[in-house]
């Protein structure tokens, strides 16, 4: 079961997914440096958003592709959390109950 997430996670979250997509687009322009930089940053905006969302497959792909130079010009972690947080939210539709 999905457990249902606070507004502000969910907030925090969408903040920390477009500044890290906005920090790497300049940062592709800096060549294997920011390369670098922007493979740090992944791996701490992955582990920020598995310990403030939980593990969610969307995740992994935006880890993998964003060490691809030149395709992290794609918002991928402004992606990932529109589907982690897709029908997440407190006011979410109740599980049914179990008989």
């Amino acid at each position: 079961m999905i457990r249902p997430l606070s507004k502000t996670r969910i907030r925090v979250a969408w903040a920390i997914a477009l500044a890290v997509d906005a920090i790497q687009f300049p940062a592709d322009a800096a060549g294997p440096v920011g390369w670098f930089l922007g493979a740090g940053l992944d791996l701490i905006t992955m582990a920020v958003m598995w310990v403030m969302l939980g593990f969610h497959w969307a995740f992994l792909p935006s880890f993998v592709t964003e060490a691809v130079p030149y395709l992290n010009l794609a918002p991928l972690w402004t992606l990932a959390v529109a589907l982690a947080t897709r029908g997440r939210g407190q006011d979410a539709l109740p599980a049914p109950p179990t008989p």
